[in-house]
């Protein structure tokens, strides 16, 4: 039998990086992809020291007392709501995630969503396809300009800048934002991003994107109150995590014209989505691919699995959550 600490890949992943963690380790994988339930993941994690997770699985204080053999967990992901981060701290467990190499990727989908937003891209594209285009209109479809307009910006991470230099330097756009803590004067000057107060942002921006983290406090930060704020022509994106904006409130909004469209990439409670966003037109739909592009996919799986080999034979690692553990084993 193997002497070689044994870790699980909790999700498929790519073949190159399940190769590269076998030469230090045996490897259970998870190749059917089916979200494995918290009592199927503590039993696949029994006599494991690591494991490569993604949103799908959650990390608590239960799964730590049931794995006590555990000693890193990698989100395949830059955000990590899905981790019980005090707990994880408070078992000496090590936890990282998967930033930067996702930035401009992610700021790109961003806007991409943006725009398909603002030019009502997906409500065109049913009419077209239901066979409803039989003549030229000249406001047929009219959406909103972005060149020129103000983009607000709810997170200023490294995401939100990213976002903020396209649309200021490709678009033109006035850019303004709101974060926890105000940017330094040179990396305000670079995004050439103004910071506002919520109240200020929620009033003056044609298109509000959101790159916040998911926390306590951040749910349900754009609700019924914030999107009664917004101008009647504004759009609203997010691209940072479900429940960060109400999603039944915004298809209210939505269906009465309150805002003029959204964009999402991320739901409550995803997979499902509310239903009532199924059944307004002015909104466009992707399932949480903001970082889908093949090569940074990889790039995310190679440093989560990066981070568990440093850990698990160097006691080092490259991007930890909680730094604090290390050296405590």
């Amino acid at each position: 039998m193997s002497s070689r600490p044994a870790i699980l890949i909790a999700r498929n992943i790519f073949p190159e990086v399940v190769d590269k963690l076998r030469q230090h380790f045996e490897v259970d994988t998870n190749e059917a992809d089916a979200p494995l339930t918290p009592a199927q993941l503590a039993e696949r994690l029994q006599g494991k020291v690591g494991v490569l997770t993604t949103g799908s699985e959650r990390v608590d204080a239960a799964l730590l007392a049931a794995c006590p053999q555990l000693k890193v967990v990698a989100n395949i992901a830059v955000g990590y709501n899905n981790f019980d981060l005090p707990a994880i701290t408070a078992a000496g467990v090590l936890a990282s995630n998967t930033p930067d190499v996702l930035t401009e990727t992610t700021a790109d989908f961003g806007f991409a969503l943006l725009m398909a937003t603002a030019r009502r891209l997906t409500e065109s594209e049913h009419f077209l396809r239901a066979g409803q285009w039989n003549r030229w209109a000249l406001d047929m479809f009219a959406g909103a300009e972005v060149n020129g307009s103000t983009l607000g910006i709810l997170g200023m991470g490294r995401i939100g800048q990213a976002i903020a230099r396209r649309g200021a330097l490709g678009f033109n756009m006035n850019v303004i934002y709101h974060n926890r803590s105000r940017l330094n004067a040179a990396t305000e000057a670079e995004c050439k991003a103004r910071y506002v107060d919520k109240a200020e942002l929620l009033k003056s921006a044609d298109h509000l994107i959101l790159v916040l983290p998911y926390s306590a406090e951040s749910h349900h930060a754009i609700g019924a109150a914030e999107i009664a704020q917004m101008k009647p022509t504004a759009t609203l994106i997010n691209i940072a995590r479900g429940g960060i904006v109400d999603d039944a409130a915004l298809a209210v909004a939505l269906r009465e014209k309150r805002i003029a469209a959204a964009g999402l990439d991320v739901f409550e409670g995803e997979p499902q989505v509310h239903p009532d966003l199924l059944t307004v037109p002015n909104i466009v739909l992707t399932p949480h691919i903001a970082s889908a592009t093949i090569a940074t996919r990889k790039a995310m799986a190679h440093l989560a699995a990066d981070n568990v080999i440093a850990f698990l034979t160097e006691g080092k690692t490259v991007t930890p959550l909680n730094p604090e553990v290390i050296g405590q084993g």
